[in-house]
């Protein structure tokens, strides 16, 4: 019953979901509007009990610890490039730190022997059969699966065919993001980790790349109302960096001038997703498109724990939908919640809006006492659900 699964989605949710459904005896299919595995991207990481033991189960904890960065320390600094607040690896790069290219490629890897892939397509149509679902390709292809997964991310392309149109169920927070590639050798100082500079309402900072020592990665966030532009146009994109950072000292021209050869902007709001509920009829959410945050919100960690538990609960209850996806959200609404809530502070944390909060952070955050509370804060946050053992078959769950 409901073996065949369409996953809209390879990034990270997709191919993990991909990856226990093919374990499970189902037969998967992942569709990535991508005409290839997305490259570049920030670091992602991992805290904590829950994280750690999907990573195992996966098998994948001594492959991801083999590739890590060994995390990314942050150094804030004035326009004169004096320190004003250093914060450890562990800070933002929990207990394992990996590029979002490698932990990407490493799960397509893993799930491409389970299932099909589909690189350059994307879900225009979605109509429920008797059966299953009828959908609609880009290309012009039409198949039936029994079941539709949006693992899409916040601009859930899922989510707003079935659901309904984005603005419903995502909220701006009132900063936007920005990261991209940039030679290495233009910041021969450049330390591993990243140095950023604040004015109010703006973080520039460049990082190194921890690979390739001829390549640094610039990460700009700033203050904004909700934008209006093309997201998928980066030539207008980059306009709205450079109208928010001009005029700044440090390295911010720089950087800016940096962006007329970028081949690959990521831009995008600091926003979050809230879905009444993940599911409805055959089709249903996991990762971002449920319950994300841009940055900040452990969506990396949370994202692998979803597709772990949807995959399971349709295992246990032998593609059962509507048991599986009512177990699905019940075991992890609260969990999802409790993380993405980081996300809502992220911008003010990177960015803040006056000087004044700038120099209060940085206090703050030299005392090692508060410092270290909010280190063990995150690990508690992410590791607030146990997770159920799937693997002794349906109906039979152990913890």
């Amino acid at each position: 019953m409901n073996r065949n699964v369409l996953i809209s989605g390879a990034s990270i949710a997709g191919p993990t979901l991909a990856y226990w459904l093919g374990r499970h005896g189902f037969n998967p299919t992942v569709v990535e509007i991508a005409p290839a595995l997305r490259e570049g991207g920030h670091a992602v990481d991992f805290r904590g009990e829950t994280h750690l033991t999907v990573l195992e189960r996966m098998g994948l904890l001594s492959e991801l610890r083999r590739i890590q960065t060994g995390g990314s320390p942050m150094r804030f600094v004035d326009e004169a490039g004096r320190t004003l607040l250093h914060l450890p690896a562990e800070f933002a790069g929990g207990e394992i730190e990996v590029l979002r290219e490698d932990l990407a490629r490493v799960l397509y890897e893993r799930s491409a022997p389970y299932a099909e892939y589909i690189f350059g397509d994307s879900i225009i149509g979605l109509a429920e059969t008797v059966s299953g679902m009828r959908v609609e390709f880009q290309s012009g292809a039409s198949r039936d699966f029994d079941l539709v997964i949006g693992a899409d991310g916040l601009h859930s392309n899922v989510r707003r065919l079935a659901f309904g149109p984005e603005q419903d169920y995502v909220s701006h927070l009132g900063y936007y993001a920005a990261t991209w590639q940039l030679p290495g050798e233009s910041y021969p100082g450049l330390a591993k980790g990243s140095v950023g500079f604040n004015a109010p309402g703006r973080l520039a900072s460049v990082g190194a790349d921890h690979r390739d020592s001829a390549r640094a990665g610039a990460f700009f966030v700033f203050a904004a109302p909700e934008l209006s532009y093309d997201r998928h146009d980066p030539e207008q994109q980059k306009k709205l960096i450079a109208d928010a950072f001009s005029g700044l000292g440090w390295e911010v021209p720089r950087l800016l001038a940096s962006l007329d050869q970028v081949p690959d902007l990521y831009f995008d709001s600091i926003s979050r997703a809230d879905v009444d509920t993940w599911s409805t009829r055959r089709v249903c959410l996991v990762g971002d498109a449920a319950c994300g945050a841009t940055i900040g919100g452990m969506g990396t960690g949370t994202a692998m724990v979803a597709a772990y538990v949807l995959a399971g609960e349709l295992a246990q209850a032998g593609g059962e939908h509507r048991t599986a996806f009512t177990r699905y959200e019940s075991r992890l609404r609260k969990y999802a919640k409790g993380c993405q809530a980081g996300g809502d502070r992220t911008g003010k944390f990177l960015a803040p809006a006056t000087a004044t909060g700038a120099r209060l952070r940085n206090t703050l955050l030299s005392r090692s006492l508060l410092l270290n509370g909010m280190l063990k804060l995150g690990e508690r946050v992410s590791s607030t659900v146990a997770l159920p053992d799937y693997s002794a078959g349906p109906g039979r769950v152990s913890w």
